[in-house]
């Protein structure tokens, strides 16, 4: 029997190599192949598609030639954040616009901040094979005719498939004019998200979604904010819907929300909840939607007015709409009658595989059951604002589907605290991959009542929950944990009390704080307890968002705490975490509309002794941002003021261009060890 010879990785053929470096996504490991060798040099930039650009404007003679192969570039993201990347009355604008083109020659999907029209003029001829592309602006829109920001995009690029105006800060009026002028380029967008994220949006009106999905007949995905009150000229009703569905008959995905859900507010635990006026849509109409929408796979109606008694109505969907695997439905009330003679409502669509409930007044933990027997293949589900469901009913709903959920939000429910939302959902602690709880703590007085009162209900095993040692409980495939907590509350229940210690896989935590600083004189204790998260062995990415926390910016009065005090409430430990990436939403004072990097918070945040990449959503001064630079292995460093839409003038922030190009020199210089 001949010896096999010894084969080296660079023995096979270069063709099963470039399959291979074609599979790697990951860009810190792609830029570790590039350092091997220039064979895995040359691999490495053929086969990377995605590329985002982090350098600064004025830096544009080092632009990378190497990436010719990249199909998907991401110009958002340049530095000093927000300014125009190119000035079009430079006469060199053109020469660095055609730089782009060289340097980039196979784009087909751009993201770019568009501060001006003059950006899409310099770019848009530049690759004329767009098909898809994402326009980012949170400045305040300059005083230009209707639909001057599109017109240079629908003009050079034919090819346009996919738009999406999510982050960018215009009127809805300016898309219908520039759609109407361009019919061929309207009639080949087949996805179009104009899902206004800021705070501060208007819906668009019942006539420009008409002549919206008009102009686009071949819509395959639409995604819009509008207006759903009927007390207000130009509202989506039932006229609207109905339209909409005939101008599109081939949408597989339709994502309708009202403008006043932006606002992230959260309602009251004791209301009914019930909002205060009807929406002005039938059960007829719904059921004609879901019959001219046959292709329909995904579905969003959050209308943040009641729709009242429609079980009835939704169950055409399981007929009319074959396809659909994902339905949300905000304002609904009467889905499901709950456990009956037979399934009914919401439970008849067995095809669901993500379900997300919000604001449905007279949801039960009965319908929670039928809807888990109804809906076996549900990987995800989400409920909001729902005060009647309780413990009991999840833990049942959850014990149902204990062999595909995967996936679970549980917000603003008034009987599922922290701890009784993870109870309920002990069946599937083992499996769930992605988790949303409210941090609302109670006393151990309540708690034991309550465990005493649950293992005296004989429908429920006694045993899983009169045990009460929650620290040998492991979540061994949790990997996403996103939380809510009331302004002044901890965060080391968490941890402590409540079972949430064992998550040996868990990467990435969002936590959102959300309160009223000025009814409190001083934090309850020194710390927020940040530290508690140690326990997370391979935690390295987390969202801190303060931005909903209220204080006084500068001056407190006599006896309260100012911004900078509850800022090093908050952040104080974090220095102990292994994180890598960091988004922080600094607390603001509305009344003068300032959110600002604090002295505290700088000195914590320079205690980060492993991050690399650190986005500030607010503004800081450049001798605070030099606290930064004691961060060995920092490498990216933005502020962003994405939080309302920005003013025109850059000079209101503390931050100055000058200042900011200051900072990245100094970060530039530094050596990173890895």
């Amino acid at each position: 029997m001949a010896a096999l010879n010894h084969v080296h990785f660079h023995d096979l053929p270069d063709l099963i190599l470039f399959n291979i470096f074609s599979l790697v996504t990951d860009t810190r490991t792609r830029n570790a192949i590039s350092l091997v060798c220039l064979k895995w040099h040359l691999l490495e930039r053929s086969t990377r598609t995605s590329l985002a650009l982090r350098g600064n404007i004025r830096d544009l003679f080092l632009l990378p030639t190497c990436f010719q192969a990249v199909t998907n570039l991401d110009l958002s993201l340049l530095s000093p954040w927000g300014l125009p990347l190119l000035d079009y009355s430079s006469p060199n604008s053109i020469l660095f616009a055609q730089l782009f083109r060289q340097a980039f020659p196979s784009i087909v999907s751009l993201t770019i901040y568009a501060r001006n029209p003059s950006i899409l003029y310099l770019f848009a001829p530049q690759w004329p094979n767009l098909r898809h592309v994402k326009l980012i602006r949170w400045h305040q829109r300059l005083s230009i005719p209707l639909g001057f920001d599109f017109l240079p995009l629908f003009e050079h690029c034919l090819s346009l498939s996919s738009l999406d105006l999510s982050h960018f800060y215009c009127w809805t009026e300016d898309l219908p004019p520039a759609l109407k002028t361009y019919p061929k380029v309207a009639a080949s967008i087949s996805y179009l998200n104009i899902l206004i994220t800021y705070s501060y949006a208007e819906g668009y009106k019942s006539h420009e979604l008409l002549a919206i999905t008009s102009a686009c007949p071949n819509l395959r995905q639409f995604l819009a904010t509008c207006l759903f009150d009927h007390r207000l000229v130009g509202f989506v009703g039932d006229e609207t819907l109905l339209c909409l569905a005939s101008n599109c008959p081939l949408l597989s995905l339709l994502h309708l929300v009202d403008a006043t859900s932006l606002s992230n507010a959260r309602e009251n635990p004791d209301d009914e909840g019930y909002a205060t006026e009807d929406a002005g849509i039938s059960h007829a109409t719904l059921a004609g939607l879901c019959a001219g929408l046959p292709l329909l796979e995904e579905l969003i109606l959050d209308v943040c007015h009641n729709v009242r008694d429609t079980g009835s109505a939704l169950e055409v969907l399981n007929s009319k709409c074959p396809r659909l695997k994902s339905l949300k439905l905000g304002h609904f009330h009467g889905i499901c009658r709950g456990l009956d003679s037979q399934l009914n409502g919401i439970a008849l669509c067995s095809r669901l595989e993500s379900l997300s409930i919000k604001n449905s007044a007279d949801l039960t933990d009965s319908s929670l059951i039928a809807i888990s027997l109804g809906c076996p293949r549900l990987t995800k589900f989400v409920v909001h604002g729902c005060k009647r469901i309780t413990e009991i009913g999840f833990r049942k709903f959850s014990s149902i589907l204990k062999r595909t959920l995967i996936d679970v939000k549980i917000s603003c429910c008034k009987h599922l605290n922290a701890v009784c939302s993870l109870r309920a959902l002990e069946p599937i602690r083992g499996q769930i991959q992605q988790l949303h709880i409210d941090c609302v703590w109670e006393s151990v007085q309540r708690l034991e009542g309550d465990l005493n009162q649950i293992a005296g209900n004989k429908s429920i095993q006694p045993e899983k929950h009169l045990d009460n040692k929650f620290s040998s409980r492991t979540w061994a495939k949790l990997h996403y944990l996103s939380l809510w907590i009331s302004v002044g509350e901890l965060l080391s229940p968490l941890t402590s009390s409540v079972g949430l210690n064992d998550c040996p896989v868990l990467e990435e935590i969002q936590i959102r704080i959300e309160g009223d600083c000025r009814q409190q004189s001083w934090p309850s204790m020194h710390a927020f307890e940040l530290s508690s998260l140690e326990c997370y062995p391979r935690l390295s990415k987390m969202k801190l968002d303060c931005g909903g926390t209220i204080g006084y910016a500068l001056t407190a009065p006599y006896g309260y705490a100012d911004l900078s005090l509850w800022e090093r409430f908050y952040l104080k430990g974090v220095g102990n975490l292994n994180l890598t990436e960091l988004d922080y939403w600094p607390p603001q004072d509305r009344e003068i509309n300032h959110r600002a990097l604090s002295l505290p918070a700088a000195g914590l945040l320079a205690q980060c002794g492993t991050l690399r990449k650190l986005f500030i959503h607010g503004t800081a001064s450049e001798h605070l941002m030099m606290f930064l630079l004691k961060i060995p292995t920092l490498r990216d460093v933005q502020l962003r003021e994405d939080y309302y839409p920005a003013s025109e003038n850059d000079f209101s922030t503390e931050m100055r261009v000058s200042s900011c190009c200051r900072f990245e020199d100094a970060l530039n210089r530094r050596k990173i060890p890895d």
